[in-house]
């Protein structure tokens, strides 16, 4: 009989075009589908993830299930998968769940961290989940932007024109900006994202900061939703998954 399992996983995006199995690139879904293959014997079990992260982003703590078709304590699975993936894909834990279960539809919230340095370091290693960017001078305005952001929107203006015609309407509970000595952090919370649009939002953002958009801009993009406005969106290098909740996770409103 096959056991439901969540799995918590971890990589690093630069190795990989994005979350999603393709046939003809190296994907996170298809690297673990081959090492469960190649553990279980089994030819085909489909592992669903929580959401579908681009080429080059990162996750600290993506989720997805299978449905185990061989009996293999939880505690043992991550240990075995990782001895058969690569040094940039981990599983990080493994567990047996209700067959309700889903990574995607069960999800309540998620939580991406943006980080941006103002220079390149000495230390190559400190980069492999920033991007080098131009600093901010209008941390005030760039403030006040992170605080129109939250709340129930749509979110056109920030995604592809082929998604927002799908509904863009989602909730942001928090933005909030950590700052650095030497660069940024943007922790954004929400009950869900498009394709592109915490990536559009820290471009929209570090725009405001550098003084190349205003709130004004901001407020019109919200109130006034426009598919495929032209925000920059900033690269995929400095964003990373770091949480997906669950209905017994702690609460993520402010």
């Amino acid at each position: 009989m096959n056991a439901r399992t969540k799995l918590t996983v971890a990589y690093l995006g630069r190795g990989f075009s994005g979350w999603q199995r393709q046939d003809s690139a190296r994907t996170v879904q298809g690297d673990l589908e081959r090492a469960i293959k190649n553990l279980t014997g089994v030819e085909s079990v489909a592992v669903v993830g929580a959401g579908r992260t681009d080429a080059g982003v990162h996750a600290a703590a993506q989720v997805a299930h299978l449905d185990l078709p061989v009996s293999i304590p939880p505690d043992e699975l991550p240990r075995l998968l990782n001895f058969r993936l690569a040094w940039d894909l981990r599983v990080r834990r493994a567990r047996h769940v209700p067959e309700s279960f889903h990574a995607r539809k069960s999800a309540r919230g998620k939580h991406y961290a943006y980080r941006v340095s103002w220079r390149q370091a000495d230390l190559p290693w400190r980069h492999l989940r920033s991007a080098t960017m131009p600093a901010v001078d209008k941390t005030e305005a760039f403030a006040e932007a992170c605080r129109l952001l939250c709340g129930r929107h749509d979110w056109s203006s920030f995604t592809v024109p082929e998604v927002a015609r799908r509904g863009a309407v989602r909730m942001v509970f928090r933005v909030d900006p950590v700052w650095r000595r030497d660069g940024l952090e943007v922790h954004v919370f929400g009950e869900g994202f498009l394709r592109y649009q915490v990536r559009r939002m820290v471009g929209a953002l570090l725009a405001v900061g550098g003084g190349r958009m205003t709130t004004s801009d901001i407020f019109d993009l919200l109130d006034h939703p426009r598919p495929g406005s032209p925000l920059p969106t900033a690269p995929a290098s400095g964003l990373t998954l770091e949480r997906v909740y669950y209905r017994c996770s702690p609460r993520i409103t402010g």
